[in-house]
């Protein structure tokens, strides 16, 4: 006699769609909170940046934000976490853009960077860099996700600027000077901004970048 597979039962479905129904409910909560403490950050400060007032900025309880995120430091891992992706995320975007008329791509790269270290998102990284300094758990935190992020974003320039491959010294020379000089320019834009100094500075990072760079059969504009 031919063995008949048992009927599909219908509560199977219902139950699968719930399950994942609640599954996407709770990312969206979790992602909802990660992205209420980097605000909070960035408006607030980390010293004054409680469960409480994350919990607040997301429209929940604080009793349903400690069911996601038990501590502050769990919500601050998650959100150094987010801010490492989003950085990278924004970086690799903006260095693919195409150059304006009359420019090349060294202009791209550090308009890619000082846009990148203008964002909000860079504020938030640099107000947790302050606090680390005196605070050792959020050191732990924040050491290896920095290191993690330049170990990237140098793999990126690298990649996106091959010719460069010939000369490595130069390479981290020129990474090393646009990183120093405008993440300095934004930390100092954020209590006194001067556009027109701002402006003359990258021009010259633009010159001393093309300065550096290796020798090619390339055409000018590529650089």
């Amino acid at each position: 006699m031919e063995k008949r597979e048992p009927a599909a039962d219908p509560g199977d479905a219902s139950a699968d769609e719930a399950t994942s129904w609640q599954a996407q409910k709770s990312a969206a909560t979790r992602n909802l909170i990660i992205e209420s403490a980097i605000q909070c950050f960035v408006d607030l400060g980390y010293a004054r940046t409680t469960t409480t007032r994350i919990a607040h900025a997301a429209g929940l309880s604080r009793g349903a934000m400690l069911h996601h995120f038990p501590s502050k430091m769990d919500v601050v891992k998650a959100a150094v976490d987010e801010l490492h992706s989003k950085r990278l995320k924004a970086f690799r975007n903006s260095i693919k853009k195409a150059p304006p008329p009359g420019k090349g791509r060294v202009h791209v790269a550090v308009q890619a960077y000082w846009e990148h270290v203008r964002h909000p998102t860079f504020v938030a990284f640099f107000e947790l860099t302050v606090a680390a300094r005196t605070d050792p758990q959020l050191y732990a935190i924040l050491e290896p996700a920095q290191a993690a992020f330049y170990d990237e974003w140098y793999r990126t320039a690298f990649e996106a600027f091959p010719e460069w491959q010939s000369d490595k010294e130069a390479f981290d020379l020129a990474l090393d000077l646009s990183r120093y000089l405008l993440e300095g320019m934004a930390v100092s834009s954020l209590t006194h901004a001067e556009p027109a100094r701002e402006q003359h500075l990258l021009e010259y990072l633009e010159n001393q970048l093309r300065y550096l760079r290796p020798s090619t059969d390339l055409d000018a504009a590529a650089n």
